[in-house]
């Protein structure tokens, strides 16, 4: 069952190894980026657990000294997460073949997740590219629809309609969906792509160097149709990955040869990459990715959904959608805990199960959404300045502060969008909101005194 400490549930029951592993999966999946999750931990399963310990299965010896050497830290605090205390975490290397869990009594993992074989068809080719991530499965709305636009006009125009397409979005937004999608239709007309993050680009760039194969690098890379090229942020600091790349981008271009890119910010906020190479990424096309609607999340639960083998009630869903907005990896990783812990607990998935899964994952407790009027009112009564100077003109420090409080609690507990938010507090710019959420957000991280009368003001609110 779910014991409750400080706020937050945890399992503190005697449970198999597969549903205990794969409610850690569904914790990893929000905090792990698509390309890794889908590479490292996608195709593992739990084995063994007791004494202390819990034993992973991995697909082969790679995969197995990856997550020992570089994720171990991660996924040991994902399980105090799910299991509240510390185990002992073990990977063995099993057959990915049949994917049994070595467990006496445990069914396949399959069992747990029925989407779990889809997982090794999944899994990318030499390629680079996932096969399910396809423009069919990617859920359109009005936050992304004009980057599914441009990659699909390249899809259908390589090298020609938009090059370089940079593609720019928070995390799990949908990014890497595209440029999957993009290699998956150029695949299917008989193109040459290849996908990758900067990461391997930079780790493959260096071991050439070591090992005196540049020229092996060279062909792979400057001989492709289409190079999509994830997250070009972690090319920052990085000066001579930074010269390959600049040559590679200059090969491929010239040749009339098409250039996908993705990063978590704009051309133009890359600064610290090299003028040159900041230069032809602003000469193409680039379009962004913003957090779905209430709408888009919907439809995109409903998707997901339907592939768990589980049964989520439409209040279920809707309550998921409300409560988390900031990318589809929180929906998607809040999904599959849902089904996981109805599966560890052998309960029926009901909106009181959502609700207690969401308060353990968010670490707070599900509070229904508060009225613009209300929050007003509260912040109002606590700092003792009138309504009416709040959303006034009015611009001393004191009076400007607490504005910027009621900004940011509008839109954490109303979940009001910005230009909503403006308009109620004087007819603000949106931009100037979404500042101020950002700088209250940073400052409740530092400040005790701030983070106290959030939590007072946010009692008074649901009182």
């Amino acid at each position: 069952m779910f014991q409750e400490d400080s706020g937050r549930y945890f399992l503190a029951t005697v449970i198999d190894a597969s549903s205990l592993w794969q409610s850690v999966l569904g914790d990893l999946q929000v905090r792990v980026n698509r390309p890794s999750y889908d590479t490292w931990l996608r195709d593992t399963n739990g084995l063994r657990h007791g004494n202390g310990q819990l034993i992973v299965g991995t697909p082969n010896s790679f995969v197995c000294s990856m997550l020992e050497k570089r994720m171990y830290s991660m996924i040991a605090e994902a399980v105090e997460r799910v299991f509240g205390e510390p185990l002992e975490i073990i990977f063995k290397i099993t057959s990915s073949e049949n994917n049994i869990v070595m467990n006496e009594g445990v069914s396949q993992i399959s069992e747990i997740i029925p989407d779990a074989k889809l997982a090794v068809s999944a899994s990318p080719s030499n390629n680079g590219i996932i096969r399910r991530y396809t423009f069919d499965s990617f859920i359109l709305g009005k936050s992304n629809e004009l980057a599914y636009a441009a990659s699909q006009a390249v899809s259908s125009n390589p090298g020609n309609a938009y090059n370089p397409l940079f593609i720019y979005a928070k995390v799990g937004l949908g990014k890497t969906h595209l440029l999957h999608a993009i290699g998956n239709e150029l695949l299917s007309a008989g193109k040459n792509i290849h996908y990758t993050t900067t990461e391997e680009f930079t780790n493959e760039y260096i071991e050439a160097i070591r090992n005196g194969k540049t020229e092996n690098f060279r062909n792979r890379y400057r001989h492709v149709d289409t190079l999509l090229l994830d997250d070009i942020q972690f090319l920052i600091g990085k000066e001579q990955t930074q010269e390959g790349f600049f040559h590679t981008f200059n090969t491929l271009h010239l040749s009339g040869r098409q250039l996908v890119i993705s990063s978590d910010r704009t051309p133009k906020e890359l600064t610290l990459l090299e003028d040159r190479i900041q230069s032809r990424l602003q000469g193409g096309l680039t379009v962004d990715i913003q957090p779905p609607d209430y709408e888009t999340r919907l439809l995109i639960l409903k998707e997901k959904a339907s592939k768990t083998g589980f049964v989520f009630t439409e209040e279920i869903l809707e309550f998921l959608s409300e409560r988390l907005y900031n990318n589809i990896r929180e929906l998607e990783g809040a999904l599959n805990r849902v089904g996981a812990y109805a599966q560890l607990l052998d309960e029926d998935i009901s909106i009181d199960l959502a609700k207690r899964v969401i308060s353990d994952a968010t670490n707070k407790k599900f509070n229904p959404k508060a009225s613009d009027q209300k929050i007003l009112q509260s912040v109002s009564n606590y700092f003792n300045v009138e309504e009416s100077e709040i959303v006034g003109k009015k611009r001393d420090s004191k009076t400007a502060l607490v504005r910027q409080i009621c900004m940011y609690l509008m839109r954490e507990e109303a979940e009001l969008s910005y230009t909503h938010i403006g308009t109620i507090l004087g007819n603000k710019d949106h931009t100037t909101v979404a500042h101020a959420w950002k700088k209250i957000r940073t400052l409740s991280n530092d400040d005790p005194k701030l983070r106290r009368d959030l939590i007072n003001i946010v009692q008074s609110i649901h009182s």
